[in-house]
């Protein structure tokens, strides 16, 4: 059974730090390009990073350029994301999927992916 399961969320001051985990179980981790999306209520889901296989490969949307790193361990089954200068509209629910393929790159369109995390929240107070 296919399990994905995202940690590291919380409530944080605005310009500070957070570190989300998502950690896969039951796949070929190393088959799956890998990415985080974010969903604020009332708004769209968007992708805000994407890793490929290897980890050669990564993208960022504009929102988040510059202030967050995706990177994965594939040993460990586990990818992260480094948020740092996090800023009060970086509030939302944080979710990892995947997507099986293996491709040399990745995007983030939300088509790609059919694998999901139950999501971990982020808080950043002003």
């Amino acid at each position: 059974q296919v399990q994905i399961v995202e940690s590291g969320g919380g409530l944080v001051q605005a310009g500070g730090s957070l570190r989300l985990s998502c950690t896969a179980s039951g796949l070929t981790f190393g088959n799956y390009a890998l990415a985080w999306f974010r969903q604020a209520p009332g708004m769209e889901r968007e992708g805000l990073s994407c890793i490929s296989w290897t980890g050669g490969f990564t993208a960022y949307a504009d929102s988040v350029k510059g202030r967050f790193t995706i990177s994965r361990d594939n040993a460990k089954n586990t990818m992260y994301l480094q948020m740092n200068s996090l800023k009060p509209e970086d509030t939302a629910m944080y979710y990892c999927a995947a997507a099986p393929h293996t491709y040399f790159n990745c995007d983030l369109g939300l088509g790609d992916y059919n694998l999901w995390g139950q999501g971990t929240q982020v808080t950043v107070s002003s």
